[in-house]
């Protein structure tokens, strides 16, 4: 039976990753009006506000570069994040995977962390279609990378190894906020081994707003940075990827190659523009009331909380050694929704949440282990 308040083993990749979880029991349980979602911050719905949004966007061709909607979101996120130019991605995996494209040829090499969701949740997209070679590094408690790991990554000019060429970062990474000096000493030594660096920024407005400082602070560690639109900001989908005029010029013709090239895709984007302009403040509700989450699971005896790692909208739990199933079905059935099934399991706190939605989680937990 762990500890209370024992740290929980974030190594696992599934523990960070957006999984779905299959069967049509789940789909009902997630979409009854009382449910409470806390499988991931991606199950957020577009609330009336962005709704008039959507109906009221310009809309053109994007192909022709003629949807307004689009062409305003990528200019406001690339303002946004301090870089020359944006693309608007369908998804976060082929934001990375365009990015990866766009800076490295086949047979170079990526150097990421274990668990960071190039390497461990994007269906091996990079090697798979780019041909390029991944080189996995262990990740700090911060989730963030040692910059003396890096420089011993890095490949010397020799035809037995791959050209190392990209350096990813990742912020947040398990829910834990890393600082722009942590992401610069790493940045740094990359840059001066002539790597190019790329941040995936999945959630970087929680890192923003939990360190208080500007996106583009963060952003300006990286040569190019993927900023998602569909978790916790709360839009339907979308990912847009920034960076300098000619890298992006690439990556664009990268996203036409993976099939992501839009129409009218500015209903979409008239979404993203809604979430960066009214939903980012309001994240710092979402880590609020992860915060109180994990203090109430951590009262529970036999539960392990990890309340360290509680920087943003996520919480991980591990359930008492001997019942953490019976727990699991008894808070499912209380219409608590979780993601994967395990003694060690990932709350998500997102806008679709509210208060009363976490004192019944709390409750139900509670029930569920006395």
């Amino acid at each position: 039976m762990p500890a209370k308040n024992a740290p929980v083993d974030l190594s696992s990749a599934a523990q960070g990753a957006d999984a779905a979880y299959p069967g049509a029991a789940r789909s009902a349980a997630a979409n009854a009006p009382d449910a409470v979602d806390l499988r991931s911050d991606t199950v957020t719905r577009p609330d009336a506000a962005m709704r008039r949004a959507m109906a009221q966007a310009e809309v053109g061709d994007d192909v022709y570069g003629d949807d307004p909607s689009v062409n305003a979101l990528e200019a406001h996120v690339a303002a946004l994040l301090g870089k020359e130019a944006a693309v608007f991605c369908t998804s976060g995996t082929q934001s990375n995977l365009a990015a990866m494209l766009a800076h490295c040829q086949r047979g170079e090499e990526i150097i990421a962390g274990t668990g960071y969701h190039v390497l461990a949740a994007e269906a091996g997209g990079s090697s798979a279609l780019g041909g390029i070679v991944a080189c996995a590094l262990p990740v700090g408690p911060d989730g963030g990378l040692d910059p003396d790991h890096v420089a011993a990554a890095i490949k010397p000019d020799d035809p037995h190894y791959p050209i190392s060429r990209l350096l990813c970062l990742e912020n947040t990474m398990g829910g834990r906020v890393q600082t722009v000096a942590r992401l610069q000493a790493a940045a740094d030594v990359a840059h001066a081994r002539g790597l190019s660096v790329h941040l995936d920024g999945a959630r970087l407005m929680n890192a923003a707003v939990a360190l208080g400082v500007p996106a583009r602070d963060l952003a300006g560690t990286a040569d190019s940075v993927s900023l998602c639109l569909s978790k916790g900001l709360g839009a339907p989908c979308g990912t847009v990827l920034a960076g300098p005029e000619a890298f992006i010029a690439r990556a664009r013709r990268q996203r036409k190659l993976l099939g992501g090239a839009m129409r009218q895709a500015g209903i979409l984007a008239a979404a993203g523009l809604h979430a960066l302009n009214h939903n980012v403040e309001r994240l710092s509700e979402d880590h609020a009331k992860a915060r109180r989450l994990a203090r109430g699971l951590a009262e529970l005896p036999g539960f392990g909380v990890d309340l360290d790692a509680c920087q943003t909208n996520m919480v991980f739990v591990s359930l008492p050694g001997q019942r953490w199933q019976q727990v699991l079905e008894r808070v499912s059935g209380a219409g608590i929704v979780l993601g994967r099934s395990g003694r060690s399991i990932r709350l998500v706190v997102h806008k679709d949440v509210d208060a009363e939605g976490i004192d019944r989680t709390i409750a139900a937990f509670s029930q569920a282990a006395a």
